[in-house]
């Protein structure tokens, strides 16, 4: 008799609210809103991120949307081997040697240099024909038609060896290794003009190298191994060019306008 008399009056005094808060479909009903709480504050915190990002420069390609051609004003990217370069009519130099008349290529790959090219075209076809002494027809050849006919032969041989070192036959390693001896050249200073140490040198190759990477992957954006290694480069820079700045802030301030890179870019947090 006391405990439904018990019960009675409990529910009478119960109110709806509590009864309702105690059962099982409330609760999950309140965890639901949450998540859906807590899931508009990430997308509202995302958004922010985005339009905040969407006013800064690219941290790889150091410009922001619509300023890509502060790049082609630069002095790295003028200095680069380009697509007219490539693409054109072949522009070869008649220049005269021992062997007769070679065309040579107005620029050469593989790193040949200037010193490099005289003793290929100059000094080895004269020694290649001083070792062909025995390499006549018969005895009774006279030594001037032999002769003419051992220069006719050094010369094909001169001419088709600069047609393979011509930089328009070179492969993207050869177009790299190429690009990468004239930013060497362009960033070294006038003491020491092969400086491959050199700050500026090294922040040069890696905008060259970031620059790759990232028209590559605006191609293959799911290329996830060179996405991290773009990353690195990134940050590496980023880390030379700290240390460039403690050491001469002149000197960063006028590497950065060479560049084409702006400050944004290479400061603060850098998300790739």
């Amino acid at each position: 008799m006391f405990k439904a008399c018990l019960a009675q009056n409990s529910s009478r005094f119960a109110s709806p609210s509590t009864s309702s808060l105690l059962h099982t479909s409330a609760v999950l009903n309140a965890q639901k809103t949450q998540k859906l709480t807590s899931k508009a504050k990430a997308e509202i915190k995302a958004e922010k991120w985005r339009r905040i990002n969407a006013n800064l420069p690219s941290p790889v390609f150091g410009t922001r949307k619509g300023e890509e051609y502060k790049w082609d004003k630069c002095y790295l990217a003028q200095i680069l081997v380009n697509e007219a370069e490539l693409s054109g009519p072949p522009q070869m130099t008649a220049v005269e040697l021992p062997v007769g008349t070679v065309q040579l290529p107005s620029q050469m790959g593989f790193g040949v240099t200037d010193t490099d090219a005289e003793k290929l075209f100059r000094r080895l076809p004269e020694l290649s024909m001083r070792t062909r002494g025995s390499d006549k027809g018969s005895e009774n050849e006279p030594f001037a038609v032999w002769a003419e006919r051992v220069a006719e032969r050094e010369n094909r041989k001169a001419n088709t060896f600069a047609k393979v070192l011509d930089l328009r036959n070179a492969d993207s390693d050869g177009i790299a290794y190429e690009n990468k001896r004239r930013i060497i050249l362009a960033f070294s200073t006038p003491e020491n003009q092969f400086d491959p140490g050199r700050t500026e040198v090294q922040a040069a190759i890696l905008t060259y190298r970031i620059r790759n990477l990232g028209s590559h992957l605006a191609k293959f954006p799911r290329d996830l191994g060179n996405r991290l290694g773009l990353r690195k480069l990134v940050h590496h820079r980023a880390k030379i060019l700290r240390y460039l700045r403690r050491k001469s802030n002149e000197r960063y301030e006028t590497l950065l306008e060479q560049l084409g890179l702006e400050r944004e870019s290479v400061e603060g947090e850098l998300i790739v």
